[in-house]
C-alpha cells in the first residue's frame, strides 16, 4: 500500500517527503495529521491538473472593442492564486489586438473561472476567513484559519478581507433601500408553510459600543456610541418532548445601525416587508418606553401592528413610584405596594393603577416631590395605556417582554464588539457589523459568490 501511494507522484519531492513522513508516523495522531496534509496536497494537485487541462481547450477570440480587429493569442501566461487547498498555479492563453490597441487584452479562461484581474485570493478562502472574523478577534481568527486549512495570513490581511466584504454588504443594502424609497417593495423571503399564519414580531432596543475618539489611532478617551437594533421574526409553536406546547421564534432576522432612529427606520421597514408584514394576519411591535422607538412605531407600523410596552420596563416605573411613596404605615411597605400594582398590571387592570396614582398625587398627605414622581408615572402609563393590556396580549398568545431583542443585543454586539480593550473606528465597526448581520440573516455566502460556498463534506459521524 505504501508503495502504491508513493507512485502516485513519483517525481514530486514534496509528495515523496509526505510519504516518508507517513511511513515514519507511529501514533494515531501523527498518522491522522500527516494523512490530512497529504489530502490537502492531493487536492491542490487535482485543482492544478484540472486547470491545466481545461486551459488547453480551444479559445474563441472576440473583436477588439476599439478597432474591431479579431484578437490574437500571445501564448500562455502563468497565473497563481491562494486557495483553500494552498497556492495554485496554472497557465492560460492571453489575447491582444494585433494593432496593440490600449485595453484590448483579453483572458477568456479567467472569465470562465469567474476570477478578476489582479485577484490573488480565491472566494472560498476569503469567505472562510471572514466567517471566522465574524466570531473571533482578527488575530485569533487568523490563527484558527491556519489551524483549519494550513493557510497562514496575518491579521491585517484578514482585516482587509472583512473591509472589502463589508463594503459589498453595505452597497447591496443601499441599492435595496433606494428601491424601497422609489416605491419598489422587496421580494418576500421564503417562508415555511407552517409559519404563514403565525404572528410577525418586531422588537427594538439599543446598546452602546466603545469607539475611538480619533479615527486613525486608538489613543485617546473612549467614546461610547449607541447602536440601534431591531428583530423581525415569526412566533410559532413548538412541541417539547414532554408534550408541552411552547412558543418559539422562527426565521429570525436582525437589523442594526450605528445611528439614530431615523437611520434605523428605512432598514427596519425593508426587513419587515421581506418577512411578510403586509400579508401577516398579526403584526406585533414590542419595545421599552424610549420615545424614539415609539415614534418609529407610530410612523411605520401603528396602522398594521399591535403595540406592546415591555412589561418589565413598565414595572420599573411602578417601582419608581412605590419607592418614592410612603404613607407611614409600617404594615404597608413599598415592596408590598409594588407587588400589588404589578399583579394588577399583569392582569389588565391598568386603569385602576392610573386612578390610584392620580388620587395619591393629589392627596394632601403626599409630599410635593413625591407628587411629581407619581404624576410622571401616571402620565407615562396613561400614554401607553393601549400598550399595557397584558391580559389581552397573553390571551392572544403574544409575548409581553422584549427579552428576545435584548438577547440579540448581547450576542450580536457585546460578544464581538465589546471585548477587553476593544475600541472601534466607524468604518471598521460598520463593515464587520454588516458581515455579522449577513451571517445572522442567512445572506453571508452571496457576498462572495453567486454559487453555494457551504461545504458538503463527508461526515466522519456517518
Amino acid at each position: 500500500m505504501q508503495y502504491q501511494i508513493e507512485q502516485l507522484f513519483p517525481s514530486d519531492n514534496d509528495w515523496q517527503h509526505l510519504c516518508k513522513k507517513l511511513q515514519a508516523s507511529i501514533t494515531l495522531t501523527a498518522l491522522v495529521l500527516t494523512a490530512w496534509q497529504m489530502g490537502l496536497w492531493f487536492a491542490r494537485a487535482i485543482v492544478e491538473q484540472q486547470l491545466t487541462q481545461r486551459a488547453q481547450s480551444p479559445t474563441f477570440w472576440e473583436n477588439c472593442p476599439r478597432c474591431s480587429k479579431r484578437l490574437r493569442s500571445k501564448g500562455f501566461i502563468k497565473r497563481q492564486m491562494l486557495t483553500l487547498v494552498g497556492q495554485v498555479e496554472w497557465q492560460r492563453r492571453v489575447g491582444r489586438c494585433p494593432n496593440r490597441c490600449a485595453g484590448s487584452q483579453s483572458i477568456p479562461f479567467d472569465n470562465i473561472l469567474n476570477i478578476h484581474p489582479y485577484q490573488q485570493i480565491s472566494s472560498e478562502l476569503t469567505r472562510l476567513g471572514c466567517l471566522l472574523a465574524v466570531f473571533l478577534p482578527f488575530g485569533l481568527a487568523a490563527w484558527m484559519l491556519q489551524q483549519l486549512c494550513g493557510i497562514a495570513v496575518d491579521e491585517d490581511t484578514l482585516w482587509k478581507w472583512v473591509q472589502a466584504a463589508g463594503r459589498r454588504a453595505i452597497d447591496q443594502l443601499k441599492i435595496q433601500l433606494q428601491h424601497l424609497e422609489n416605491g419598489q417593495l422587496p421580494c418576500l423571503e421564503f417562508l415555511d408553510a407552517t409559519l404563514v399564519d403565525t404572528p410577525l414580531i418586531i422588537a427594538a432596543d439599543g446598546v452602546t459600543v466603545p469607539f475611538r475618539s480619533q479615527s486613525q489611532t486608538p489613543k485617546g478617551k473612549i467614546v461610547w456610541r449607541e447602536v440601534k437594533i431591531a428583530l423581525v421574526a415569526r412566533l410559532g409553536k413548538y412541541k417539547k418532548q414532554s408534550g408541552e406546547m411552547v412558543t418559539r421564534l422562527h426565521q429570525r432576522r436582525l437589523v442594526a445601525v450605528l445611528g439614530d432612529i431615523d437611520d434605523l427606520q428605512p432598514r427596519l421597514r425593508l426587513e419587515a416587508f421581506k418577512q411578510g408584514m403586509t400579508t401577516a394576519e398579526t403584526v406585533v411591535w414590542i419595545s421599552d418606553g424610549a420615545r424614539g422607538f415609539w415614534r418609529l412605531f407610530e410612523q411605520s407600523f401603528a396602522r398594521c401592528a399591535i403595540g406592546i410596552l415591555d412589561f418589565y420596563h413598565a414595572a420599573q416605573h411602578l417601582w419608581k413610584a412605590a419607592s418614592a411613596y410612603s404613607d407611614g404605615n409600617p404594615a404597608r411597605t413599598p415592596q408590598m405596594w409594588f407587588k400589588r400594582m404589578c399583579h394588577q398590571l399583569r392582569h389588565g387592570r391598568g386603569k385602576n393603577i392610573i386612578q390610584e396614582l392620580n388620587w395619591l398625587s393629589k392627596s394632601q398627605n403626599t409630599s410635593k416631590a413625591t407628587q411629581t414622581i407619581l404624576r410622571q408615572v401616571r402620565d407615562y402609563l396613561n400614554t401607553h395605556f393601549k400598550h399595557i393590556q397584558y391580559r389581552t396580549f397573553k390571551k392572544l398568545g403574544l409575548p409581553i417582554g422584549s427579552g428576545m431583542v435584548e438577547s440579540a443585543c448581547k450576542w450580536l454586539i457585546q460578544q464581538r464588539f465589546k471585548g477587553v480593550g476593544m475600541r472601534w473606528s466607524e468604518d471598521g465597526f460598520n463593515h464587520l457589523l454588516h458581515l455579522r448581520l449577513a451571517w445572522v440573516n442567512q445572506r453571508f455566502d452571496t457576498l462572495f459568490s453567486d454559487e453555494p460556498l457551504t461545504l458538503t463534506l463527508y461526515s466522519p459521524n456517518d
